[in-house]
């Protein structure tokens, strides 16, 4: 399984579990369970729930705190760490050595990429008025969602409410693809290396629109099911007893 992969298993059981524990009564902790689901659409840049019919320009105000709360997204750094382990796993670059040293400069390298690509993809988005939030499409029917949310890993939406080639999302994606090659060494630090790196992320964003478009399913499915088959509560006699056996 590669990265990609890995890290959206973790995306779908994360998001599962908060829309789980968001749907339960009060006694769980509701403002927490919000808290986390505000950080995955914030990770994976998604106006929550809201549908493309509902959409409204960003004011500059509120694009700048959102940009403030991707860099400070814990997920993103639990990210970084997670892939930076892969590219230890995998040796690469094979010129950074193993061990803590090694890991330092392949988790600093993924966190350098990211941050370049949300602070370009901030700043022409600003000029341009882009917004790149995934919003759902609000469509039925399997392929009609899946041809909406791949053509979403590409395109933004103007102030007007209207699609168009995302010059912010590009952008971004260039600038950490290609600025990067200026710390990496010399086996990955080729223009042609910069391009497969733009290319893959790309693609991946293009991906991650399908599953933009279905993870809020998914959690109201986990949900359900929760809800259906609650985990079970000790009952008062059951915990004096316990409490009992503990005295003696």
């Amino acid at each position: 399984m590669n990265k990609n992969a890995w890290i959206l298993a973790i995306l779908l059981f994360n998001l599962g579990g908060q829309a789980g524990a968001q749907n339960q009564d009060s006694s769980s902790a509701p403002q927490k369970s919000s808290k986390g689901i505000d950080y995955l659409f914030n990770y994976l840049n998604m106006a929550g729930t809201t549908k493309a019919k509902d959409f409204h320009p960003l004011s500059q105000k509120e694009r700048f705190n959102l940009y403030v709360k991707t860099m400070v997204n814990p997920l993103g750094y639990v990210k970084a760490g997670f892939s930076a382990g892969i590219d230890q796993w995998n040796d690469k670059p094979e010129e950074w050595e193993q061990g803590a040293s090694g890991y330092g400069k392949r988790y600093g390298n993924i966190l350098g990429q990211y941050s370049i690509q949300r602070t370009v993809t901030y700043g022409l988005s600003s000029v341009f008025h882009e917004d790149n939030r995934y919003f759902n499409s609000g469509k039925k029917g399997f392929w009609p969602r899946t041809k909406y949310a791949v053509a979403s890993g590409i395109l933004a939406r103007h102030d007007n409410g209207k699609l168009y080639v995302s010059i912010s999302q590009s952008g971004g994606v260039a600038a950490g693809a290609f600025l990067s090659r200026f710390w990496l060494p010399p086996s990955q630090a080729s223009a042609g290396d910069g391009a497969v790196s733009f290319g893959i992320t790309t693609a991946s964003n293009m991906g991650f629109g399908v599953v933009k478009e279905f993870l809020p399913d998914v959690g109201r499915a986990i949900a359900k099911k929760r809800k259906k088959h609650p985990s079970p509560v000790p009952n008062a006699k059951s915990m004096v007893g316990v409490s009992c056996l503990e005295c003696a």
